[in-house]
């Protein structure tokens, strides 16, 4: 139950830092700042506990490409969508693929109601991702607004991303001997290409002329970013890879939330629903 409570709160802190990405005025500033924020602690961090064991490098070294290609997909789907549909789309597609990946490949079986855990967490995420978001400013109040089909495929690719790195960390990080060398080292080569790739592209005006007050939410991010990954990883050495990814993506009722709150996106009975049937799967899967 304690790994269940800390991935759960994984969740609702992954939730937070996209959030910030989300909200940003110049989002590839946001995951630029979110890179530095990472880097200027995983990096000494790596430094400190050493690297990891020889035997997870190279899924620490794909982990880390997939992660470059995951934040260039969540960009691009955060540019085309709203935050309530593209967060739970992408966040909830995942778990079903790393369950599907997970046992056929790597033999991990679930119980029947752990399997129907993960199952009810992803209905309820999709419903949470496609259920109408009314708004009230179009031009007959009520009136749905439509959907960007770009939105929808930036965010199921992400999601393919999303199942990619968490069974390459799945594998690296029980070969690494802790988890706290393979986050620290996975984040550094991350971390630091992402900054690279965003200057390269936009040029460094994208960070100096940012208002301080961007800038310090952009690191916050980044840090949050580091923490919550570095619980999952943890976790994954503690637990069946299908199980942890479905609880951490319960942070999409946070994301709702958040949505709700800070983005004026509505959340209504439908959306309500999907999360108690979220919910109701998470107990499932943290029955033994």
């Amino acid at each position: 139950m304690t790994v269940a409570l800390a991935v759960i709160f994984a969740g609702v802190l992954h939730a937070v830092w996209n959030a910030i990405a989300k909200g940003a005025p110049d989002r590839w500033a946001s995951f630029a700042l979110i890179g530095l924020g990472e880097a200027v602690v995983v990096v000494p961090m790596g430094l400190i506990v050493g690297p990891p064991d020889r035997a997870a490098w190279p899924w620490l070294v794909a982990s880390a490409a997939v992660h470059i290609v995951y934040m260039g997909l969540l960009l691009a789907a955060y540019q085309l969508g709203d935050f309530s549909q593209v967060y739970p789309l992408a966040r909830g597609s995942a778990p079903l693929l790393v369950a599907v990946v997970a046992a056929v490949a790597l033999g991990e079986r679930l119980s029947w109601a752990q399997d129907a855990g993960v199952a009810a967490v992803c209905a309820g995420l999709v419903v949470l991702a496609f259920a109408g978001r009314r708004d009230g400013g179009g031009p007959e109040e009520g009136e749905a607004k439509p959907r960007d089909p770009r939105a929808v495929a930036a965010a199921l690719l992400t999601g393919v991303s999303i199942a990619g790195y968490t069974l390459l960390d799945g594998v690296g990080v029980r070969h690494s001997g802790g988890s706290l060398s393979y986050t620290s080292w996975m984040f550094s080569l991350q971390a630091p290409l992402t900054v690279a790739i965003v200057l390269a592209l936009r040029g460094r005006a994208t960070l100096t002329r940012l208002p301080r007050s961007a800038v310090l939410g952009g690191l916050a991010g980044g840090l949050i970013s580091m923490a919550a990954y570095g619980i999952v990883l943890w976790a994954q050495t503690r637990g069946a890879l299908a199980s942890v990814a479905a609880l951490r993506e319960t942070g999409v009722i946070s994301g709702a939330v958040i949505g709700a709150v800070f983005f004026s996106e509505r959340l209504g009975p439908r959306r309500i629903a999907a999360a108690c049937v979220v919910a109701a799967g998470v107990v499932l899967i943290t029955a033994h």
